[in-house]
């Protein structure tokens, strides 16, 4: 069997709708909650590919220690071209531990439903190619890449935020926006986040409700994209 490790820095963002899509497609997902204190692994020796999620903590913050041995991990994954898919925070630690840097937005919080669109580089990316080029997604982030690490390679983008996914080496993914949640999910943020929330304009039941909305068509474009990848940590497997 395939072993993917799950780094989940919050279980405020579990794996979720992404775990159930890469299981289908044939992984064993190895799972460790950081809110649960279960170990992070020194390396991926024992592993194929790695998947690090979201979670309220800032890749600023250096009091949060927890998050210390992803970066690590990251760091690892990006210099071996390790399988990874790194989502929110998780994208943002791989850019600091492979030597970009992150930033507060300072256009405040991007939240909510909305659109990315696919830059010329994901077409003949093995992972990005099947991704329509203006696919839904979530994004609910208050801080971003603010410089990419040498050699990123940037393969979605928006009017917001001018890093919504990218790539280092051939098989190191970063995504800031979300393809893992459910509504209840978006609902649960929305009701936790006044600070996100009120930079949108709407109210919470208004976001949630779009949210909500949006899941038919992200099901529709990211599970085929979670597969993808799944057939990346299995070439590297075999290989």
């Amino acid at each position: 069997m395939t072993r993917l490790l799950v780094v989940v820095p919050s279980d405020t963002d579990p794996p979720a709708r992404l775990g159930e899509w890469l299981t289908g497609a044939g992984l064993e997902l190895d799972e460790r909650h950081l809110d649960a204190g279960d170990p992070v692994p020194t390396d991926l020796s024992g592993h194929d590919g790695l998947l690090v999620l979201g979670g309220p903590q800032s890749s600023l913050d250096e009091g949060a220690t927890e998050l210390a041995p992803v970066r690590s991990l990251l760091a690892q994954a990006a210099a071996d071209d390790v399988p990874t898919l790194a989502i929110c925070l998780g994208a943002q630690l791989l850019a600091q531990a492979a030597g970009g840097s992150t930033r507060v937005r300072p256009d405040g919080p991007e939240v909510g439903a909305t659109l990315v669109a696919r830059r010329d580089a994901a077409d003949t990316d093995p992972v990005f190619a099947g991704v329509p080029l203006s696919p839904d997604v979530v994004a609910w982030h208050h801080d971003e890449v603010e410089r990419l690490p040498g050699g990123a390679v940037v393969l979605a983008a928006n009017p917001v935020c001018d890093v919504q996914a990218y790539r280092l080496g051939t098989a190191v993914y970063g995504l800031q926006f979300h393809i893992e949640t459910t509504p209840e999910i978006a609902a649960s943020w929305a009701a936790h986040d006044p600070v996100g929330v009120a930079s949108t304009g709407l109210d919470v039941a208004e976001v949630s409700a779009r949210a909500a909305a949006a899941h038919p068509d992200l099901a529709e474009v990211w599970a085929p994209f979670a597969g993808r990848f799944a057939d990346v940590v299995r070439a590297r497997a075999r290989a």
